[in-house]
């Protein structure tokens, strides 16, 4: 696994950990919802990657994009909402959106993908991050503040969500220490 994925799961957890509330949850399970979109479009596209020796599943569409994306924009959206539209949001967003591009542009430099498969990587993880944003306003938070069982169901599908990601993380972690070590 990359360091970007590592990136965005540090980057989400320092969230949860620094909001501890229900919304930096909801957007860590959005986080790990895309990561799971990512996977079966990959399955579904199976395009093959440039050099297909360094890496064996398919590369389209670049999750480290998606990933990337789906954080930066979700990121960008939040202290948009927080702060207004003003000279540093505008910049902050720009930053963001420059370090979130280079850093797909090195699954390219890398031959990991080549520039399609890094940018609908790109474009799918900012929709899906404004949709999913955009529901927790739309549809989420006020069924969560009627309904016990809405509220028990988002916490326990975020922690479950992130628990499962968490454990996946690690086995693949543990499974490319084997494969460096043999």
């Amino acid at each position: 696994m990359g360091n970007s994925k590592w990136l965005v799961a540090a980057l989400f957890g320092s969230v949860i950990l620094w909001r501890h509330d229900v919304e930096a949850m909801w957007a860590a399970m959005g986080s790990v919802v895309n990561v799971m979109l990512s996977l079966k479009l990959k399955r579904i596209l199976n395009q093959e990657r440039p050099v297909s020796t360094l890496k064996s599943d398919p590369g389209m569409p670049s999750s480290h994009a998606q990933s990337i994306f789906f954080a930066v924009t979700f990121a960008v959206l939040s202290i948009i909402e927080w702060l207004g539209i003003n000279e540093i949001t505008i910049a902050i967003g720009v930053l963001a959106l420059a370090f979130g591009s280079y850093l797909s542009w090195l699954r390219v430099s890398q031959l990991f993908h080549i520039v399609s498969q890094v940018v609908v990587g790109a474009v799918l993880g900012t929709i899906f991050s404004i949709l999913w944003y955009l529901s927790w306003d739309a549809i989420v938070l006020k069924a969560f503040i009627s309904s016990f069982w809405v509220q028990a169901i988002v916490v326990l599908g975020a922690a479950g969500f992130c628990l499962d990601f968490l454990v996946h993380i690690v086995c693949y972690w543990l499974r490319d220490e084997d494969e460096i070590s043999k």
